[in-house]
């Protein structure tokens, strides 16, 4: 025997032996009470508790601010600490509003890790321990056998035996790790029925050895365990009571010989709630209470009238029919769960940060595990999911259901372009999907508790087998309900796949839209029969392709609160007019978990930026347009590192700069010229775009576009390569240059007869899906959607919007190997983490290994040179574009327009800054000046955990 458990002992009988007989009757009473309820009602309530000594209260609805004062008030009225109990079996918010929802059991019971249930367990019970509640009336361990159970269904593990046992145990464990009692329930088992026990007596029907196979296995199994509690449902139970209709509540039999004797449970037993119907009918107010008690009910929980049940229990006492043993046996035990949670030392309940303490991060972090954990495919026909070769996708989405589907579509739109196709008729629906090959539909049904309805509409299903039926297109069901839902639909025939999602929340829809795309492996298991062709415990594994996911910080070892520094760093950059606008993004670990919009467009601009709107990527071309279609050029043998110039363009065989080899110029080692300012000589003596090279209008010869109503002579692009060949090496071997990528751009256009916008969109970001990302915008968005980049004053005479800043590469239709891609922050992030996986990302290997590793190597490192091949390294000595944080083979480059990336392998991080500096001028140099991208750099390293 403990230290501990001496002192128990002790407490114990030193309690009880000043107790008044009336104050030990007291303890048996366990009344409901409200925290959203009048003052009278708390009035009376306190007058319970001073005049029959109640031993506890359950809490319901109500706020848990409201609900702890009242529980500190009610606790002064109380001579022996009240014990405090709610059901809060998916969290305070079961009854609370302003507290955290965590999955329900049925979504748990989806979930293969049980460890994982632990968690969910073990925070639930912290945030009832904060709130200071000492009993939480679950688990539910209910087998849900019947589809059409009223009352259980989704809070139930499921109707396997063993993985109800297995979750109850995990969540009691975690709970009761938490300093919170468990309570097992609704005893001897209320899952195959098809009434409410809160309306009339459920009757379960099976024999004895049917209730010891399947009901009461859970039983056994959670109180060799040390389950705390348990709550005796209203059930009439044939089997287990040879009185006709006697609930088993009031069951003798049930109770002592059944759940004390054969299971052996030494814990607390609580009656169900005595005002539900299934037993308040059985006798008249009083009489129930008294029954409970001598059936072997330690606690009687929500009595109709105390004080008449007391008297009751009073009476039968003097009259011999409660002994003073029995009474002290339950009393005893009362006692003893509350020196347990602690009562022996009572002190009140701290208002002090209470909300944030019931709405944590830490909450995020274990539902997002466990919604991720939960998803279940259990059809996948051909291997659709996860989605591949996103190039020949064409993608619907339909809306079933009557809830909101908003974060499913914008979360399937970060993986590939996603249209929402409605009808008013199923004729005008499915002509609307003949334009598509790929058809998601989603049902979602309200995801405000588990009773809510959850089956399709007689519509919905017609709908879906007519759409099913056409076969011009593959087609995913997406089910954001219970998996009963599935029991309607007459055939799965022609529905290709089926996810189940569980739930409609938020995450919900977010992960299972990520495992729909494999960002995330789906490896749920289904804890329940839902049609005959998916049996319990059926499951498809769908691994992960390594696309990017979205998560929290926390998640992957950052801490949010530090990345939120970087809001205030980049409004200070706004404040300081480096820019009017930006984008920022962080990823680690596969998990983009920071990705905000800040400032608008322009600085008059009434809009805001979002993450969908686009940027001028400046010379980020080079390494994400560019560099990409050369590293594969060259792992095929179509090109080498010392191929020279004069081999990729045969017209330098007499240029100064024929020997210059692609590693060299690459590298930025190989003497050329920094830049050169083509436009300079189109320009006539007024500084004006010269009507001998420009039009206002596309005429014959002069059909390439540089702006708005400004179009270049189709010829001058082989003035472009006439004066690169005409130039002359520099002495410096390390200089940064633009134009090795103009003719690789050459090279690479020549050697495949295409353009490298056509080029880079068919081999990169059609496949990775990269659907922000491309030359040109304004063929495929809005000028609305693309950021402008400067008031030209100088070349242009506009706005530049839409069209590349970069002038040389303006005047190549938009088009350059150096400048002219435009994107957003998270398609940035989608290939420069396709260069961290080595060259793989959504089940597709883009590069070799070898190959991404060879460019990421610096040939030249040393005196100051700081370049890989294509890719910008970190300056050896320090200072540089790059942190002094990053690791020696992180990599990335900038852009002139105010751009950045960067990756780094040994971090598994990738960092996006997109921004417009340049407007409304180029000579705004602020942002450069202050170092505020490497600054922010700087911020995410130290926001790494540990």
């Amino acid at each position: 025997m403990t230290k501990d458990s001496v002192q128990q002992r002790a407490w114990v009988e030193a309690t009880y032996q000043k107790m008044t007989l009336d104050e030990k009757l007291g303890q048996l009473f366990m009344i409901m009470v409200h925290s959203d309820q009048g003052k009278a009602s708390a009035e009376r309530t306190k007058q319970l508790i001073r005049d029959h000594h109640l031993g506890g209260l359950i809490f319901s609805t109500g706020g848990p601010v409201r609900q702890a004062q009242l529980t500190n008030e009610f606790q002064k009225h109380s001579k022996i600490p009240l014990m405090i109990g709610m059901d809060a079996e998916w969290g305070l918010a079961m009854r609370l509003d302003s507290t955290y929802a965590f999955p329900w059991n049925m979504t748990l019971g989806a979930i293969t890790d049980n460890a994982i249930v632990e968690k969910v367990g073990h925070q639930i019970g912290r945030h009832a321990k904060r709130l200071g509640v000492h009993i939480n009336f679950a688990p539910d361990i209910d087998i849900n056998i019947n589809p059409k159970n009223p009352i259980i269904g989704n809070r139930s593990f499921g109707e396997d035996r063993e993985n109800v046992a297995q979750k109850g145990i995990a969540f009691m464990k975690g709970m009761e790790g938490a300093g919170v009692l468990s309570s097992g329930k609704h005893f001897p088992g209320h899952g195959d029925t098809e009434v409410d026990s809160h309306k009339a007596l459920p009757v379960i029907d099976f024999s004895r050895e049917r209730l010891d196979s399947i009901e009461l296995y859970p039983y056994r199994k959670l109180i060799k365990e040390g389950l705390s509690s348990v709550m005796v449902a209203h059930l009439s139970v044939p089997a287990l009571e040879i009185k006709e209709g006697f609930p088993s509540s009031l069951s003798e039999q049930i109770i002592g010989a059944v759940l004390k004797e054969q299971l052996n449970f030494k814990g607390l037993v609580f009656t169900d709630a005595l005002n539900m119907q299934g037993v308040a009918n059985y006798a008249k107010e009083g009489e129930v209470e008294l029954a409970a008690f001598l059936a072997g009910n330690d606690i009687l929980l929500m009595p109709l009238d105390v004080p008449k049940a007391k008297a009751k229990l009073l009476e039968a006492y003097k009259n011999g029919r409660i002994t003073e043993n029995r009474l002290a046996y339950s009393v005893k035990k009362i006692l003893m769960a509350k020196y347990k949670v602690g009562l022996h030392r009572y002190s009140p309940i701290k208002l002090d940060n209470l909300y944030k303490n019931l709405n944590s991060l830490e909450d995020d972090m274990i539902y997002e595990e466990a919604i991720e954990n939960a998803i279940t495919v259990v059809k996948n026909n051909v291997s659709l999911l996860a989605i591949k070769k996103l190039e020949n996708k064409k993608i619907a989405y339909v809306k079933f259901g009557d809830d909101n589907s908003d974060p499913f579509v914008e979360e399937l739109n970060k993986y590939a372009k996603v249209t929402q196709i409605n009808g008013k008729d199923i004729a005008t629906l499915k002509a609307g999907l003949k334009a598509y090959n790929l058809v998601i539909v989603g049902f979602h049904k309200s995801n405000a508790n588990p009773w809510k309805s959850y089956k399709f509409s007689k519509r919905e299903i017609d709908w879906l087998q007519q759409i099913a039926a056409e076969r011009t297109s593959n087609l995913i069901l997406a089910l954001f309900a219970r998996p009963y839902a599935l029991l309607d639909i007459p055939t799965f025939e022609n529905i290709d796949a089926v996810v189940v999602g569980y739930q409609n929340s938020k995450i919900a829809q977010e992960k299972t839209a990520q495992a729909i795309f494999g960002a995330i492996e789906a490896k749920g298991v289904l804890p329940v029969s839902s049609h005959s062709d998916f049996p319990v415990n059926t499951t498809v594994a769908v691994p992960s392709l390594k696309r990017l996911g979205y998560s929290i910080p926390e998640r992957v070892g950052l801490s949010s609160s530090k990345l939120a520094q970087i809001d205030k760093m980049v409004q200070g950059g706004m404040d300081s007019l480096m820019f009017p606008g930006a984008q920022v993004l962080v990823a680690r670990k596969g998990k983009v978990v920071y990705n905000k919009g800040f400032g608008k467009p322009t600085y008059d601009s009434d809009e805001k930026i979002t993450t969908d709107h686009l940027y001028d990527l400046a010379s980020l071309t080079k390494i994400l347009a560019t560099l990409p279609l050369v590293m594969k050029m060259e792992e095929e043998g179509t090109l080498e590192l010392n191929t020279t110039f004069e081999e990729l363009i045969p017209s330098f065989s007499k240029s100064d700069l024929r020997n210059v080899t692609v590693l060299k110029a690459l590298s930025h080692y190989g003497r050329l010229p920094a830049w050169i300012a083509f436009y300079l000589s189109t320009l006539d003596e007024n500084r004006k775009p010269s009507a001998e090279f420009y039009r206002n209008q596309v005429t014959d010869g002069f059909s390439v576009q540089v702006a708005d109503h400004l179009y270049i002579a189709d010829t001058y692009k082989d003035s472009i390569y006439n004066r690169i060949g005409r130039q002359t090496l520099k002495a410096n071997r390390y200089r940064y240059s633009d134009l090795a990528f103009f003719v690789m751009k050459k090279y690479i256009e020549n050697t495949y007869n295409t353009d490298l916008g056509k080029l880079a969109n068919d081999f990169l970001y059609k496949p990775i899906g990269a659907t922000h990302t491309g030359y040109n915008p304004l063929k495929r968005f809005l000028k609305s959607d693309i950021v402008p980049s400067e008031d030209d004053n100088y070349y242009r005479y506009q706005r530049v919007q839409g069209y590349v800043h970069d002038m040389a590469a303006a005047m190549q239709g938009g088009i350059g190997g150096h400048a002219g891609l435009f994107s957003n922050a998270n398609d940035v992030a989608k290939i420069m983490q396709m260069y961290l996986q080595d060259g793989y990302y959504g089940g597709q290997q883009f590069l070799e290994s070898r190959t991404v590793k060879k460019f990421n190597t610096c040939y030249f490192c040393g005196n100051n040179v700081r370049r890989g091949v294509g890719f910008d390294k970190p300056e050896p000595r320090g200072g540089g574009p790059a942190s002094k944080l990053v690791s020696r083979k992180s990599f990335g480059h900038s852009g002139f327009t105010g751009t950045y990336t960067w990756a780094d392998p040994e971090e598994d991080l990738v960092y996006v800054f997109l921004s417009n500096r340049t407007f409304p001028t180029a000579t705004n140099t602020l942002l450069i000046k202050s170092g505020l991208r490497t600054r922010i750099q700087e911020k995410i390293y130290e926001a790494i955990l540990n």
